[in-house]
């Protein structure tokens, strides 16, 4: 459970990084290029980003979440 919710954590505040990064470089090149209209982002594509972060992180919490799981204890923590 806690690769699950570290990975859905990273993953939601990489996409919503993303997001912000994004619409500020929209911004910006939109307030240097003349009679450039201003940006817009609709929210359901806003939902969407957010929503495919979202599963890419469920997605890879869950994976090496159940190969973790597989293992046993002492072989995991032994170094080699």
């Amino acid at each position: 459970m806690q690769f699950l919710i570290e990975a859905l954590a990273l993953s939601l505040l990489g996409g919503l990084l993303g997001l912000l990064v994004g619409y500020g470089l929209g911004v910006m090149i939109a307030a240097l290029v003349p009679n450039f209209p201003p940006v817009s982002v609709p929210w359901w594509a806003v939902l969407i980003a957010v929503g495919f972060s979202g599963l890419i992180g469920v997605l890879f919490g869950i994976l090496p979440a159940s190969k973790a799981a597989d293992l046993d204890p002492i072989d995991a923590l032994r170094y080699e």
